[in-house]
């Protein structure tokens, strides 16, 4: 849970320090900018909220782990929901709006998730998960798109060791094998999800790992 915060706490900052010429940069998602992604954190935001007040009376699916699934191909940027999120990324015209309006409902998600009792099971996308692993799952989804905020922003800061430590695990028991150690802990997630092609002395590395990359979560 506090991991969750940190990592959500360390991306709103990185937003909200970012000028207005940043939001008009590429972004690490495909054919996504900056400012699509920052609204695409905002309906994050919203599910965040949505998922904590949708109780679940059965025993959990999953947890945070399986709630990822693994696609067979790669996000074109091209798919109904994607394209939206573009539309209503342009609709804001202003930085300063998208900022705020993250600003307002992701500090709601983020007391939501420090209010929330792990214990208790909620309902998204057909799972039923606790609230404690939902909320770890989306340690993933926050650092994996903090990586993406700052693909062609060398000048902003990074996501938090501690959630891409976190998150390196979790793609690895995905993936069902360890990275190797010499990889860092953003290398091995920027190599593990497509955002960046392994090098031929990296596939070496990978060994067998490699004919299962990338592995493209959703």
């Amino acid at each position: 849970m506090d991991l969750f915060s940190h990592s959500w706490t360390a991306l709103r900052t990185a937003v909200a320090d970012l000028s207005d010429q940043d939001f008009e940069q590429p972004s690490g998602c495909t054919g996504w900018l900056v400012r699509d992604l920052a609204c695409h954190l905002i309906i994050d935001a919203q599910d965040v909220l949505i998922t904590l007040v949708t109780p679940a009376e059965t025993a959990p699916t999953d947890d945070a782990v399986t709630y990822w699934k693994v696609a067979e191909t790669p996000p074109t940027g091209d798919d109904d929901l994607d394209a939206l999120i573009v539309r209503l990324a342009a609709a804001y015209e202003e930085p300063r709006l998208l900022k705020f309006h993250l600003d307002d409902v992701g500090a709601a998600a983020g007391r939501a998730a420090e209010l929330a009792d792990p214990a208790v099971r909620v309902a998204t996308q057909d799972m039923v998960l606790t609230a404690g692993d939902y909320l770890s799952a989306y340690v993933l989804e926050w650092t994996l798109h903090h990586l993406d905020l700052i693909a062609h922003l060398p000048d902003v800061a990074g996501p938090p060791a501690e959630g891409l430590a976190r998150t390196r695990e979790m793609l690895e028991k995905i993936a069902g094998a360890p990275f190797p150690a010499s990889f860092s802990d953003t290398d091995a997630l920027l190599i593990g999800t497509g955002r960046r092609a392994a090098t031929d002395a990296e596939k070496a590395e990978l060994g067998e790992l490699a004919a299962k990359l990338p592995l493209y979560l959703g």
